[in-house]
């Protein structure tokens, strides 16, 4: 999914508008104060979580779960002076709803930099660990990175994609990091954030999913109670998951485990839609439907779900242009 045009006001009302800006005015010289403190704008950590929220209400189709569990943690986390752990995310579902569009808007509104910022740190099997036979190497030089760069600024984020990928065992030598001690080889890493994606328990999320619909049961009614469970005995029954033999489910480590639900036809429209207005490009019906008509959609009796989620919605666009 395309990044997100990030103007975000109530457009109908004037009113709201003006208070809006009100309320940003307020905020912003909240900030102001809260970094000349030195509270928590250490290196180019300048959280903006109303913007974040914002974002994800209007771009993030259809996840009414994720969006819930990713603000509640970073609120509670970012206004923490003092965490006595790093927050530790981990997001699971099909591929193309959301979760890596969801960890590009964590670094772009929690550092200046974005996904360029130094502090922020994006870890990819393919890129840097491709070859299992060095995994020893890899996990002395995983180590040293962190270290390192949680030595040089606490507030850090690290990102790690295509988990499904990763070699296992690789993620043991983080375990420590994730706790609740306050000092590990030396460096304070409490402030430091660690996201962790993974399209394992996506096909258990679909299912949940799809009982709901033929029980004609809203989709926002679907509990996070009813998903982690499954999603958790996926990661824990797959030997070649990243997280496996690093113990850092087993032990708890996560503050949350959050589910990506697979994405209906009108999710799919949202995301045409919004690719749309980040081109410039006014809606038109005809474009519109052409990459709805052109989307796959599964179980082949239903034909409910998006099979690449709104992953190729970009692309389509280009190609009915």
């Amino acid at each position: 999914m395309a990044a997100a045009t990030r103007g975000c006001w109530p457009w109908g009302s004037l009113l709201g508008l003006l208070g809006l800006v009100s309320a940003a005015a307020v905020a912003c010289d909240l900030a102001s104060l809260r970094c000349s403190l030195g509270s928590f704008c250490e290196c180019d950590f300048r959280p903006d979580l109303p913007g974040l929220e914002c974002d994800l209400a209007q771009h993030l189709a259809g996840q009414h779960l994720a969006k819930a569990l990713v603000v509640k943690a970073l609120k509670a986390f970012v206004w923490n002076p003092a965490p006595t752990k790093p927050l530790v995310l981990s997001l699971h579902g099909w591929t193309g709803t959301g979760k890596s569009y969801v960890s590009s808007l964590l670094a772009h509104y929690l550092f200046q930099g974005g996904l360029r910022s130094p502090r922020v740190h994006h870890f990819s099997p393919v890129i840097h660990f491709p070859r299992p036979s060095h995994i020893e190497r890899y996990k002395k030089d995983l180590k040293s990175w962190v270290q390192g760069n949680l030595t040089a600024c606490g507030r850090s984020l690290f990102l790690f994609d295509e988990m499904d990928r990763m070699p296992p065992g690789l993620m043991e030598v983080l375990q420590p990091f994730l706790g609740s001690s306050w000092v590990v080889y030396g460096t304070n890493y409490r402030k430091a954030i660690f996201i962790f994606i993974s399209n394992t328990g996506g096909e258990q999320i679909n299912q949940v999913v799809l009982e709901a619909w033929r029980s004609r049961r809203d989709r926002e009614e679907i509990l996070l109670q009813e998903l982690e469970p499954v999603i958790t005995r996926a990661v824990l029954d797959n030997p070649l998951h990243g997280f496996s033999r690093s113990g850092i489910m087993e032990e708890r480590l996560l503050d949350a485990v959050v589910p990506f639900l697979p994405l209906q036809r009108h999710h799919v429209r949202h995301c045409v839609l919004n690719e749309l207005a980040q081109l410039g490009l006014e809606p038109r019906d005809e474009v519109v439907q052409a990459v709805l008509d052109s989307t796959t959609f599964f179980p082949e009796d239903e034909q409910l779900f998006s099979s690449n989620g709104c992953k190729t919605v970009a692309s389509r666009i280009a190609f009915f242009l």
